[in-house]
């Protein structure tokens, strides 16, 4: 009921005008970020978020990240993945959970180019499996800029999430992703027919299938089981170095922590493990008060946590 209910409820989200800006992640390869800025950008903490699978920047928790860093004073970046927020003609490429590099390409195009002197990153779902592991990856070498990072709902174990997603109760999301995951190869093999095949499709019915067949085939793994492994955060995840809030649901329908994940976590000190009873996935609805908070709490936790670090 939480998942459906904030995918469903109406919201209106207020926010400035954004600068857009086109980042070559590859060669050839670029994605698209609307940046929120503070009047004097060096000086302000900047937020960097990254969406989930088939999100964009215009999904409601992204919104709603801007606007509360926004009113944090924070610098607020909201990174579209490829492909994403319009981005299926720039490039014959497609998005996957491995990607971390892509979000570090935004973090040097701002050090360079904006002189920001300190952020940090947030994820949902699987961005933040992406902002995780991306965590883990540097390690103690990563930027001195770098201050926390935050994941709400991360699909850090993708194996065994991605298998929950066919329990029939959770059929109706992997439907909903299957639809979309399906429409975006469509469009990419009517853009690049050389290097896309839409008859990969037939017989696909599950998302590791879809995976198996299409993500490993086009990206460079030998199979579902290879790119799971080997773009899991949980693999890395005891080697982040910054402060750290990780978010999960124990109702969300298809986002699985398995036990040596979680003793992973619970070994590092940096990572700070917050599992609430209710939630359902990247949703946390709860009340409305009269400051004007929507009920999305898990929004406005990440962006407390972060914010100790501006």
């Amino acid at each position: 009921m939480q998942t459906i209910a904030s995918f469903l409820l109406p919201r209106k989200v207020q926010l400035p005008s954004a600068e857009e800006r086109l980042v070559e992640v590859a060669p050839g390869i670029k994605v698209r970020c609307w940046c929120y800025w503070q009047s004097e950008r060096a000086a302000a903490l900047t937020v960097i978020v990254v969406h989930g699978l088939e999100g964009s920047s215009d999904s409601q928790y992204m919104q709603g990240i801007a606007r509360n860093g926004l009113a944090a004073g924070m610098n607020v970046v909201l990174m579209n993945q490829r492909n994403c927020g319009g981005m299926d003609h720039f490039a014959p490429t497609l998005y996957n959970s491995s990607l971390s590099g892509d979000v570090a390409a935004v973090v040097r195009n701002l050090l360079e180019n904006d002189r920001i002197s300190r952020f940090a990153l947030i994820g949902f779902s699987m961005g933040g499996n992406l902002v995780l592991k991306l965590a883990g990856e540097w390690g103690s070498d990563g930027p001195a800029e770098f201050r926390a990072v935050a994941a709400v709902c991360p699909s850090m174990d993708l194996a065994a999430s991605a298998d929950a997603l066919h329990k029939p109760a959770n059929r109706i999301y992997e439907y909903y992703f299957l639809m979309q995951l399906f429409k975006r190869l469509r469009r990419k093999a009517r853009l690049f027919p050389a290097d896309f095949d839409a008859s990969r499709l037939r017989g696909i019915s599950t998302l590791r299938m879809f995976d198996d067949r299409i993500t490993a085939h086009y990206c460079g793994f030998t199979g579902a089981d290879d790119y799971y492994a080997r773009a899991a955060a949980s693999s890395v995840i005891d080697r982040i170095a910054v402060p750290t809030l990780i978010i999960h649901a124990a109702n969300d329908p298809f986002i699985r922590m398995q036990p040596e994940t979680l003793r992973r976590v619970a070994a590092n000190p940096n990572i700070t493990y917050v599992e609430t009873d209710d939630g359902g996935h990247c949703a946390f609805l709860g009340e409305r008060n009269r400051n004007g908070d929507d009920g999305r709490w898990a929004e406005c936790e990440v962006v407390d946590f972060v914010r100790q670090f501006a």
